[in-house]
């Protein structure tokens, strides 16, 4: 009997050829996958928003004008008007998941009040929305070679250029995903 795997704390890299608009040349980093589906948030796809328009829509005051600058993320085609924080793991919040040892998913607004008075995780990432999956559903796009699956890795999520992450989650296997142009097996 064939046991899943599952894909916890690891990207998925959209191969080449995916198409849908919601995830061309996207990583996912997977915060939740089990029996019931998966959740995770794209890394790689800015919004055309900044925090600072998160703070003023949610009548947050924050400190500093770099706060303009940090861009949000379109982390994924459900709920999108919902906010996400993929952080370092540190204080606990009021709606917090732990991803990993590392690496944490909140969803509450005590979040963003510490982060707009600088209170907040040493690293994070700003998204509205999630990408997610129902039962079987991953699973199944991954047989049909739609994503390639890696471990995670930190310096991707926070220290690499957003349009350099599709790329550098694909040299985690060792290739240049831009290379890609059939199907790739499976390991």
């Amino acid at each position: 009997m064939n046991q899943v795997t599952y894909l916890n704390n690891q990207f998925i890299v959209a191969m080449p050829a995916l198409a849908d608009p919601n995830f061309f040349h996207t990583v996912t980093y997977l915060c939740q996958h089990n029996e019931e589906g998966a959740l995770g948030i794209i890394i790689n796809r800015p919004a055309e928003m900044k925090f600072g328009e998160i703070c003023e829509q949610m009548h947050i005051s924050y400190n500093s004008d770099t706060l303009d600058e940090i861009p949000v993320f379109i982390g994924g085609p459900v709920q999108s008007g919902r906010g996400f924080v993929l952080h370092t793991t540190g204080r606990e919040w009021e709606v917090t998941m732990a991803v990993s040892e590392t690496i944490s998913l909140t969803t509450s607004r005590d979040i963003i009040e510490a982060i707009a008075t600088d209170q907040g995780p040493e690293q994070y990432l700003v998204a509205l929305g999630y990408a997610g999956w129902g039962v079987g559903q991953l699973e199944q796009e991954m047989l049909d070679n739609t994503w390639l699956h890696t471990p995670s890795g930190n310096h991707i999520i926070f220290d690499t250029p957003i349009d350099k992450r599709w790329q550098a989650a694909g040299g985690l296997l060792g290739i240049d995903i831009n290379q890609l142009t059939t199907p790739a097996g499976h390991g």
